[in-house]
C-alpha cells in the first residue's frame, strides 16, 4: 500500500493505485448495498454472537480485543472463539485440539488456543457455516465471539464491536490499496461499539471528546479508549534463564527484535524506551519462518554490539516459531512480549456492563431468549 512506501512514493505510482482505490471501493459500495436493501442476507442466531473486527488493514489490536472478552466471559459463560484462520493451510471447518498445529488453523487462533486451552477455538472462512457446526457439536456453548468479521455480513452479531487505530483516524484514509481502509469510513455506523484502539494512556478530556466528535457516532454507539500495556518477558524456551524489563533498562542487553506481524513499530518503540541498542529485523505479516529465516536471524543478532544479545519477538510470532524449539536449543536468548489492553479510567466497567447485559438477556437461560 502506498502508506508503507511514505511520501517518497513515485508519482507514477500514486497515480497507478488511486484509480483502483476507486474501482475496489466501487465493488465494496455495491456489496454494502445489497447487505443493507436485504439483497444479500445476514443471518442472525439465537446463541449471543459478539464481532471484533476493523475497517483498517494492519493491527488494530483484535487478539488482545478477544482476549480481554475471554478473561472477562469464561468465568461465568462457555465460550467459543470462531475465525478465519488466516494463511492456515486446510479448508473448511476445523475445531482446534491443544496438539493442533499452528498450520492448520493459523497463529491466532493457534495463540489462543495456547493460552486459554479451556475454551473452543475453532476456524471457518464461511462464518454462518462455522457457527452452525459449533452449536451442533457442541451445543452447550454459551457465546461465540467472532475474530476479523466486521466485512463478514453473512452473519448479523447481537453485537459488532469496530476497532479503530488511534493513531490513524478513518476520516484521514483512503480505500486500498491506495489507503489503509477495506472500506468507506462511514460503513463504522454499522458497529455497536466503537474502541479506540493503541491510545496513549492519559487524554483530555476535551481531546477525547474531539476524537468521538469525529467519529459523528449515533446516539446508540458506544465508544471507549484502549491503551496497549507490554508484560515482562518471556523465555521462547523452558531451559532459558528468566529475565525481567527492569535489568533491560539497567543496559546490559543488546536487543534483536524479530517480528512479522502487521505494526510492529509501536514494541520497536517500547523497546526502545529501555534499550539504546535495539536493531529491528521484519518479516511479512503472519511470516512462516523457515530454517533460513533462523540462520538469517542468528547472524543479524552476531552483527550487534555487546556481550548480552537477546532476541526478543511478539507472543503472535510464537505460534510460527514454535515448531523449531528443537533447533533453538542451546540459543537461551529468545524472549517474547505478552500484551494485554486496559481500558482507560472508569470505562471497563461501562463496557463490562454492556456486554453482560447482552449476553445475560440472549442466552438459553434467559426469560427473553425463551419467548
Amino acid at each position: 500500500m502506498l502508506k508503507d512506501m511514505g511520501e517518497k512514493a513515485p508519482f507514477v505510482f500514486k497515480i497507478l493505485l488511486y484509480p483502483l482505490s476507486l474501482v475496489y471501493g466501487i465493488v465494496v459500495f455495491m456489496r454494502n448495498k445489497l447487505f443493507d436493501f436485504n439483497i444479500l442476507k445476514s443471518k442472525e442466531f439465537r446463541i449471543p454472537v459478539i464481532s471484533v473486527g476493523n475497517i483498517t488493514v494492519g493491527g488494530t489490536g483484535k487478539t488482545p480485543h478477544i482476549e480481554y472478552l475471554i478473561d472477562m466471559l469464561s468465568g461465568e459463560y462457555k465460550i467459543a472463539v470462531l475465525s478465519r484462520g488466516y494463511k492456515r493451510k486446510t479448508k473448511g471447518f476445523l475445531i482446534a485440539t491443544e496438539n493442533t498445529p499452528v498450520s492448520f488453523i493459523g497463529d491466532e487462533p493457534w495463540q489462543l488456543k495456547e493460552k486459554y486451552p479451556h475454551i473452543t477455538v475453532a476456524v471457518d472462512s464461511k462464518r454462518v457455516r462455522g457457527i452452525e457446526k459449533l452449536t451442533q457439536e457442541i451445543p452447550d456453548i454459551d457465546l461465540i465471539l467472532l475474530d476479523d468479521a466486521f466485512q463478514h455480513r453473512y452473519v448479523k452479531p447481537g453485537v459488532n464491536i469496530l476497532l479503530i487505530d488511534y493513531s490513524r483516524p478513518l476520516q484521514n484514509d483512503n480505500m486500498m490499496p491506495y489507503g489503509w481502509l477495506r472500506e468507506a469510513a462511514n460503513e463504522r455506523y454499522r458497529a455497536d461499539v466503537v474502541i479506540m484502539t493503541k491510545s496513549p494512556k492519559t487524554i483530555a478530556p476535551i481531546e477525547k471528546r474531539l476524537v468521538i466528535d469525529k467519529l459523528e457516532l449515533m446516539a446508540n454507539q458506544h465508544a471507549y479508549f484502549t491503551t496497549i500495556t507490554y508484560n515482562e518477558p518471556v523465555a521462547l524456551l523452558p531451559e532459558t534463564a528468566p529475565l525481567t524489563i527492569k535489568e533491560i533498562d539497567e543496559g546490559r542487553y543488546s536487543i534483536l527484535l524479530v517480528a512479522g506481524i502487521a505494526n510492529p513499530k509501536p514494541l520497536q518503540k517500547e523497546l526502545e524506551k529501555h534499550s539504546p541498542h535495539v536493531k529491528p529485523l521484519f518479516f511479512p505479516d503472519h511470516h512462516y519462518f523457515t530454517q533460513d529465516d533462523l540462520k538469517k536471524i542468528q547472524d543479524e543478532l552476531e552483527t550487534i554490539p555487546g556481550e548480552n544479545k537477546i532476541v526478543i519477538t511478539t507472543e503472535k510470532d510464537v505460534a510460527r516459531l514454535k515448531e523449531f524449539a528443537s533447533v533453538m536449543v542451546g540459543t537461551h536468548n529468545w524472549y517474547y512480549l505478552p500484551i494485554k489492553i486496559e481500558f482507560h479510567p472508569g470505562e471497563a466497567e461501562l463496557f463490562s456492563k454492556y456486554i453482560f447485559h447482552y449476553v445475560r438477556n440472549n442466552n438459553r437461560n434467559s426469560l427473553l431468549f425463551k419467548k
